[in-house]
């Protein structure tokens, strides 16, 4: 096995220390530090702009809807900033305009509140949306205001003083997009070590555990494409940002390419599984699958290094060219050639995520 394979083991913290250890705590201070300084700016500029500039008094949805549309949410793209605002704007309308026809009451509030979760669910799919109008339609009904559809005015303050913030004081896409990323090169080292565990030892209750590793990655890769999606989105319309698109157009290239290949290691996972029953090792296969972990190791430093991307696929290279079942495990059973003919397609993925073609990485295997 090439690569060095990390511990085994690892130590858990516990009693009294890992109760009150602070650092998680800080650690998300930490990482929300950017959203927090948009959301004072925002809420602060849209109140003052409302209260000082236009008078308007106690203009309490400026904040409120600044505060809502960005929040402190991994998704901040400005078409969902921009959808939560237009849901708060429905939810201020829709009540504003019960109160102009029917007065303050309690039949009126409940009548307001259902009609404005009917509107907002007609008007989009999403929850969220339906719950943001419900939220500032019933502000606007149980807070009584002396001038109609004055708070609509508050709410578009608000809602472009969330999006001029999402521009100029961008979140920085790119270090949760990385961290992400190596979430899930983590998580694919392990679920492949275990699964070559499995092959080295015969077995079977071992590759499932790898098997359950690999299914348990969707939503690391889940969270890397939300992260990817919000930074690219933000970027397109930063002035402060555009260096980072190429970049991460890289890494939404590879988080594809390994998206595809976390759900080949899940192929292999289950025909080792089942080949296991058995209980022979299978040495080739295993060293064949540790040396697809070990450059896909380091195409995963490479997200801090790009200079690692060579390195990452003439390692790749190497294993791919020697994936020919008959040639490098000649005495092997037909459920071995099999297997053997799964790392394939996995060894394509991964050098795709390395940053070749479809065609080139399908060239580097040999034709059975």
């Amino acid at each position: 096995m090439t690569g060095g394979a990390p511990p085994p083991t690892t130590v858990i913290p516990t009693g009294w220390r890992a109760r009150v250890d602070p650092r998680p705590a800080v650690r998300r201070v930490r990482d929300s530090a950017i959203p927090i300084v948009q959301i004072v700016v925002a809420a602060t500029a849209a109140y003052s702009v409302a209260a000082y500039v236009l008078g308007h008094p106690a203009p309490l949805l400026a904040a409120t809807v600044t505060v809502s549309s960005l929040g402190l949410v991994r998704d901040a793209r400005p078409r969902r900033v921009l959808e939560t605002v237009i849901g708060m704007l429905v939810g201020i309308l829709v009540a504003e305009g019960l109160l102009l026809v029917a007065g303050i009451g309690l039949w009126q509030f409940a009548v307001g509140l259902g009609a404005t979760l009917v509107v907002a669910r007609f008007l989009s799919p999403q929850a969220s949306f339906a719950i943001a109008a419900a939220i500032q339609s019933i502000i606007v009904l149980v807070i009584p205001s002396p001038t109609p559809f004055l708070r609509l005015y508050d709410g578009v303050i608000g809602g472009v003083a969330a999006l001029l913030v999402t521009a100029l004081i961008p979140r920085n896409p790119l270090r949760q997009a990385l961290r992400d990323g190596r979430a899930v090169f983590a998580g694919f080292d392990a679920a492949a070590l275990t699964v070559v565990q499995a092959l080295q030892r015969g077995d079977r209750v071992r590759a499932e555990r790898g098997l359950e590793k690999a299914r348990g990655m969707q939503p690391l890769v889940d969270d890397w494409r939300s992260s990817l999606e919000s930074g690219l989105a933000i970027a397109r319309i930063s002035p402060w940002l555009r260096r980072q698109r190429e970049e991460l157009e890289r890494l939404e290239r590879m988080r594809q390419s390994m998206d595809y290949a976390i759900r080949n290691l899940r192929v292999v996972a289950r025909r080792v599984s089942y080949l296991n029953d058995d209980g022979r090792s299978r040495p080739v296969t295993a060293t064949l699958l540790a040396e697809l972990a070990a450059a896909t190791r380091v195409l995963g430093d490479s997200l801090d290094d790009i200079s690692l991307v060579p390195a990452a696929q003439a390692a790749l290279r190497a294993v791919g060219e020697h994936l020919d079942p008959a040639a490098v495990a000649p005495a092997a059973s037909q459920g071995g050639l099999h297997l053997i003919a799964g790392l394939r397609p996995l060894a394509v993925d991964l050098l795709t995520a390395s940053g070749l073609t479809q065609e080139e990485a399908r060239g580097v295997i040999p034709r059975i």
